[in-house]
């Protein structure tokens, strides 16, 4: 995957689009579509349901461009319409499913799936901003740190630190209360802040 793969549309472009420019729209779009795509990948159950997301964000950005508030915010905001598609979709009834290919998932295994997904991507949405953006971009989306840091206009220290506390909270809070035991406690103490 190259570098420029994992690059948004520059801030000009969401601008320019967002006050109507249909070239700059268009560019917007198909500059998104790779990374809209990593991220209904991620978070969607199935591979019909991540490639329908990704499609009904596009037209979310397309139609509602004009309501993003900052530019810089692109990366964030269509985080948010591709989780809110996977969710919809894990969460509505479907017709039968085909069966994959000596692979037979029970119901209930198909429902605790859904149900930990459901868990990973609310844990992800309830970060602060500034860790949930870091966390998507590193973690979702496989930038640098370089890279990273650059696209939140921070150092890479501050970016290490804000990823560092990203991750923890993230874990904390998907061991849960059922997990509290500490069998799951690997690094030999609770760090909790």
């Amino acid at each position: 995957m190259s570098p420029s793969a994992l690059s948004w549309p520059t801030e000009q472009v969401v601008s320019a689009a967002q006050r109507g420019d249909e070239r700059a729209l268009a560019a917007l779009v198909s500059g998104s579509h790779p990374n809209v795509r990593r991220f209904a990948r991620t978070l969607c159950a199935s591979r019909e349901d991540a490639e329908d997301a990704a499609q009904e964000a596009l037209v979310v950005l397309y139609r509602k461009i004009g309501t993003l508030r900052a530019a810089a915010a692109l990366a964030s905001w269509m985080f948010q319409i591709v989780r809110h598609e996977c969710i919809r979709r894990a969460r509505g009834v479907r017709p039968a499913a085909e069966p994959e290919v000596g692979v037979e998932r029970s119901a209930e295994d198909s429902a605790l799936a859904r149900l930990e997904l459901e868990r990973i991507v609310a844990a992800i949405a309830a970060l602060p901003a500034e860790q949930r953006a870091v966390l998507v971009l590193r973690d979702v989306q496989g930038l640098s740190g370089a890279a990273a840091a650059q696209a939140l206009g921070v150092s890479r220290a501050a970016m290490k630190s804000r990823l560092h506390r990203a991750r923890e909270a993230l874990r904390i809070e998907l061991r849960g209360p059922c997990q509290s035991s500490g069998e799951d406690d690997r690094d030999g103490g609770s760090d909790h802040e």
